[in-house]
């Protein structure tokens, strides 16, 4: 607690250009900066953001999921910018608990679906492309006729960060019952 106190959040300056949305997203990864600038020995932290659960008026660049997704991507931004040279040895790993319906529902928004989408960055990532198999929009190619279609499981990904980035091979304590071998790992990590 000493530590935390030491940091004094209260006082915490962003970077210059550092602009983090005043919402609850970007507080957190305001907040996830100054304590990995502080050198305080983070190595794993979590932040959380709401909003996905819309079944209607999903819209284009105005409406919910744009609105989401602008606050999403603000708030990544300025973190990046924020850690500075830091972000050369930070990997960011993001997911949802489930995906959207392949299709528009007839209230011009989606529903609970069964794959999506993370994305991945940081120094260490070997990025801009996709990673894993795209399993297409195809009618024939939907999971149950509606869903995108599961083709990389979540631990797949977070594991070779853990093994790869924070040295910690022993994945089957991590990930109890599931095999996640160094062959399955999709090696988006440099």
């Amino acid at each position: 607690m000493k530590m935390l106190r030491s940091a004094d959040p209260g006082k915490y300056t962003p970077a210059a250009n550092a602009d983090y949305p005043r919402r609850p997203f970007g507080d957190s990864l305001r907040q996830l900066a100054q304590l990995i600038k502080a050198n305080l020995g983070v190595q794993v932290a979590f932040a959380d953001i709401g909003g996905w659960d819309h079944h209607v008026n999903e819209g284009a660049t105005e409406g919910q999921l744009a609105n989401v997704l602008r606050d999403f991507s603000q708030a990544l931004a300025a973190f990046w910018i924020d850690l500075g040279d830091l972000a050369e040895d930070t990997v960011v790993i993001t997911m949802s608990e489930f995906g959207r319906t392949a299709r528009e529902n007839g209230n011009r928004g989606t529903d609970h679906g069964h794959a999506n989408v993370m994305f991945v960055l940081g120094g260490p990532v070997k990025g801009g492309r996709v990673y894993g198999r795209w399993p297409g929009l195809e009618q024939s190619q939907l999971y149950e006729g509606r869903d995108l279609a599961l083709t990389t499981d979540f631990r797949q990904v977070i594991g070779e960060a853990v093994a790869r980035h924070l040295g910690n091979q022993n994945l089957a304590q991590v990930f109890p019952g599931f095999d996640n071998g160094t062959a399955k790992f999709l090696r988006y990590l440099g």
